[in-house]
């Protein structure tokens, strides 16, 4: 066999998103790519802000010595100290740049915690629906992926996640605001998260970690602000990145940040910067690192995205279609009119759709539309959303 069998059985079990990509090329090279509504690829089509365009153009026109050399392997203490401020203002807590790791993007992030918290054979708790990434993290580092489902209303289910930590539990991974429903984690609910995962710690005499990305933490709509995980739960680790927030999916730029009064602060952040360098990542990018450090006010043009989700669920609630209306990130997850989600998304292809099933993410019965697409394409795409609702009997 060419390649090992764990990776092509993975393949397989990842192609959801690939599987509807290659389908656009093909569908954009027979209609034009005006006629194809590719709702697949999170990937945003807004511009960074005008202030990074500034700042890389300063960089470049008055170079510092030695900026494309190796730095501390954790990063840049001014970038690291830039975000600790950050952290310190919001939360209240004694954030300072040794809490921080620079780390390439929240993949990198997440890759990085991993490894420095698992032993083999120990388990990670994911909510369901998650990124589909997550179980492949865990066993890139030898660990085991527990799925707890959330509530109907997508909130974490705490009865649940009570049911699913035992001896070898390690860690919880939330996503707030979530990939793929958009759904924020209201303050309540993360402060019962943070009683639950100090009693389960006390019980099982061991510390239960709680792992929280976002990526999305910027990119919410109405006045709606996300509920710091530090002020929840004191031993947390916050992994993020500007891949939204400043629209640099290609920089791989985010970073780590560990409450100041986590167990074994000490210990563990050795343990983030080794991991960081040996996983081969060995350091954040240097120009990303020194633009970034100046960035940490800015975020794209949110409202754009919140015009984009309220014309697709606007007409997709009006012709039938069920789901939650996300506070956050740029995503829809509506019920699945079929109760099989591949079948319905199949049946959307015909109108020249492309969504991702929820079984790609976890949770069959729904599906993921990424609106982070032109708004011309999401108005041409509504009269065949209409024509699928009406084959379906859920509209005239």
């Amino acid at each position: 066999m060419t390649i090992s069998r764990k990776i092509e059985g993975f393949l397989a079990a990842a192609s959801w998103i690939r599987k509807m990509f290659e389908e656009g090329e093909r569908l954009r090279a027979i209609y034009g790519a005006d006629k194809v509504y590719d709702f697949t690829l999170g990937n945003p089509d807004v511009e960074p802000p005008r202030k990074f365009r500034e700042e890389l153009r300063n960089l470049a026109d008055s170079p510092a010595p030695g900026m494309h050399r190796y730095m501390s392997n954790a990063g840049y203490p001014e970038t690291r100290a830039a975000v600790a401020g950050v952290l310190a203002g919001e939360t209240g807590l004694p954030f300072k740049a040794d809490h921080i790791v620079m780390t390439a993007g929240a993949g990198g992030g997440l890759n990085v915690v991993l490894k420095t918290l698992l032993d083999e054979g120990e388990e990670v708790v994911v909510l369901s629906p998650f990124f589909v990434e997550y179980k492949f993290y865990i066993d890139n580092h030898s660990g085991k992926t527990v799925v707890v489902p959330t509530g109907p209303d997508f909130q974490p289910d705490l009865d649940a996640l009570a049911g699913a930590i035992n001896s070898k539990t390690k860690a919880v991974i939330i996503n707030s605001p979530n990939n793929p429903t958009g759904v924020v984690y209201c303050k309540e609910v993360l402060d019962g998260l943070g009683r639950l995962l100090d009693r389960k710690g006390k019980e099982l005499g061991r510390s239960v970690y709680l792992i929280s990305d976002e990526p999305y933490a910027k990119i919410v709509y109405e006045g709606v602000k996300v509920p710091s995980v530090f002020l929840s739960c004191r031993n947390s680790i916050v992994v993020t990145s500007h891949s939204k927030d400043l629209a640099l999916p290609g920089e791989r730029i985010g970073y780590i940040a560990v409450h100041p009064e986590i167990d074994s602060l000490e210990l563990l952040m050795e343990g983030l910067v080794f991991a960081n360098r040996t996983l081969g990542f060995v350091n954040a990018p240097a120009l990303m690192q020194r633009i970034v450090a100046k960035l940490q006010g800015e975020t794209v043009d949110v409202e754009e995205y919140r015009e984009k989700r309220d014309l697709l669920y606007n007409h997709l609630t009006s012709i039938g279609f069920e789901m939650v209306k996300p506070q956050g990130a740029f995503y829809l997850f509506p019920k699945s009119p079929l109760a099989d989600d591949v079948e319905f998304v199949k049946l959307a292809q015909k109108y020249n759709i492309l969504v991702v099933p929820g079984t790609g993410f976890g949770l069959p019965g729904y599906f993921r539309i990424a609106y982070c697409i032109d708004r011309q394409i999401i108005l041409n795409s509504l009269p065949a959303f209409t024509a699928l609702a009406k084959e379906l009997g859920m509209t005239k």
